[in-house]
């Protein structure tokens, strides 16, 4: 098969195209056919070398999230078969292989059906994003109808999962964006309220819109200076979920809010082979979702082709996607 790999770590021109032979399934595994993956901020990393402890090993086949066709299955896998779609976030880090290639070899539990009203380029934007926004808002911070939630980010990869998510448990959701453009498209996500943060400061849309208490549910998607602004936000008992907290903070405020502090890392069952079964389980519920019109992804009108993963790094690299950017599979079919 045709595979997209770096040999070293660097800038986005060191992807190179080598041949490499198509994986054997084990059991447990299926071989999938890859159609389409995304970008996250991981992927840019790892090629960077930042988190090099978590990185494939050189010629390392990068990306995690896949859409793609069941190609062939493994010995006790018993809820896929050959001609199925499927999606998932399955591999890209120390252990596994990624998707940057014509097949993807992956663990049968870390991938479900493809939600069905979808394209397989639209269903590859999902699953890192919706699983990292679901252990946030459903299992950690347990988010409930008539809660006011605050997040981040609020047109970002994590983050219009997150809204979404957060307006299907019937709380009042509340994003926060750079420009007109972006309240204008969470808007349309379900938002209620869109706060412009370049113009209002944290103490002034904390008094505005919920009299000086604060947000029951604040999510920072963002991270940096946007934590200490998390605690600002939060009501006393409040909750904060982070997902990039790669940083040293105050706990100061944490501590005399009587805050809880969840911090989502969702690489931890590709990297610990723990309970990756729940990531198929998350998926499941996703695609029933989608289905339903709960869920929509939020893609980058700039679309890439595997050919063009280079260019695809940079512009999600640039800061100026809105939503997520997405690759086709553009290699030589066998």
């Amino acid at each position: 098969m045709k595979a997209i790999v770096i040999k070293h770590f660097g800038a986005p021109n060191i992807f190179q195209e080598i041949d490499l032979p198509i994986p054997s399934v084990a059991p447990h595994q299926v071989l999938i056919r890859v159609a389409a993956t995304s970008v996250n901020p991981v992927d840019t990393k790892i090629r960077q070398g930042h988190v090099a402890d978590i990185a494939p090993d050189f010629p390392a086949i990068l990306h995690g999230d896949v859409a793609g066709v069941i190609e062939a299955v493994g010995d006790r896998v018993t809820n896929f078969k050959i001609g199925d779609e499927v999606y998932g976030c399955a591999g890209g880090v120390k252990g596994t292989q990624g998707t940057l290639a014509e097949y993807m070899l992956a663990d049968a539990d870390l991938v479900a059906h493809k939600p069905k009203s979808l394209t397989m380029t639209e269903a590859s934007a999902l699953p890192l994003v919706s699983i990292t926004a679901w252990e946030g808002l459903i299992d950690r911070a347990k988010v409930q109808s008539g809660q006011k939630v605050l997040i981040y980010g609020g047109t970002g990869g994590v983050g219009h999962i997150g809204v979404q998510l957060a307006k299907w448990t019937g709380a009042k959701v509340y994003a926060l964006v750079s420009s007109e453009e972006k309240a204008a498209i969470a808007l349309s996500l379900g938002v209620d309220v869109t706060i412009n943060y370049r113009h209002t400061p944290v103490e002034e849309f904390v008094a505005e819109h919920t009299d000086g208490n604060g947000f029951d549910v604040v999510f920072d998607t963002v991270g940096n200076d946007n934590l200490q602004n998390a605690f600002k936000a939060a009501k006393l008992n409040g909750t904060v979920i982070s997902t990039v907290s790669l940083s040293q903070q105050d706990l100061t405020l944490l501590h005399a809010k009587g805050l809880t502090l969840h911090l989502v890392y969702m690489l931890i069952p590709l990297l610990f082979n723990l309970d990756r079964s729940y990531h198929g389980k998350i998926l499941t519920k996703l695609a029933d979702l989608v289905d339903k019109g709960e869920i929509r992804p939020l893609i980058d009108a700039q679309s890439f082709t595997f050919d063009d993963v280079a260019a695809a790094h940079v512009y999600a690299e640039s800061g100026t996607a809105v939503g997520k950017v997405v690759l086709n599979q553009s290699l030589t079919t066998i």
